[in-house]
């Protein structure tokens, strides 16, 4: 190999590197906000939740992994549209029942397709 073609590849290898290293600080910065993220959903669900609901929660978090998010996000937005107000943090018995109305308003969004 002559000098030209070493410093060339010399300087396509520091160029991969420094893609690389951008990356993983990208990375590393996406991480850190959906950390904060989580932290941030945590601290609400303590306001908003009793104990036995944030437990009735994390039960759901492991068998339904997405609904319990949808969960989340609705009880993040009822609380912050003001809609909680004077139940706060919610009895387990409330928690079972809002599930109970967001249970039902997703079967009625569910579609099905009959076959002829």
């Amino acid at each position: 190999m002559s000098g030209n073609e070493e410093d060339e590849l010399e300087r396509i290898k520091k160029e991969k590197l420094q893609q690389l290293q951008k990356q993983a600080a990208q990375q590393e910065i996406a991480k850190q906000q959906q950390q904060e993220l989580e932290a941030q959903k945590y601290m609400l669900m303590r306001q908003i939740l009793s104990q036995e609901g944030r437990q009735r929660l994390e039960n759901i978090k492991l068998v339904r992994p997405q609904f319990a998010q949808l969960i989340e996000a609705q009880l993040i937005q009822l609380f912050q549209t003001g809609r909680l107000r004077g139940q706060i943090p919610l009895t387990d018995a409330q928690f079972k029942k809002l599930l109970e109305q967001i249970t039902k308003s997703q079967k009625k969004k569910d579609i099905k397709i009959k076959h002829f």
